[in-house]
């Protein structure tokens, strides 16, 4: 999930490369839904072991409601800290 502040608007999706998206995402090099609201921030993230379970997933929190979406973020990330170096190493 990617966000633009601390319980801002909130995005959720998935990809094959994390790393390459989500730089993708930040840069907003793409006319997307994160570069129109300026979303940077990646607060949450799931890695799966096939596609098909990462996309029943993602159908499964897009169903879900926005209180059971940063319910997961503040079980991992409570202050909503960019996830980002973790992720790139």
């Amino acid at each position: 999930m990617m966000t633009n502040c601390p319980g801002g608007v909130l995005y959720v999706g998935v990809i094959s490369d994390l790393i390459r998206r989500t730089t993708q995402h930040r840069s907003a090099s793409l006319e997307s839904f994160t570069a129109k609201y300026g979303l940077k921030s990646v607060v949450w993230f799931e890695m799966h072991p096939t596609m098909p379970s990462a996309i029943a997933r993602e159908k499964q929190l897009k169903a879900g409601s926005r209180a059971r979406k940063v319910s997961l973020i503040a079980a991992l990330n409570p202050q909503w800290h960019d996830l980002y170096g973790e992720i790139v190493g």
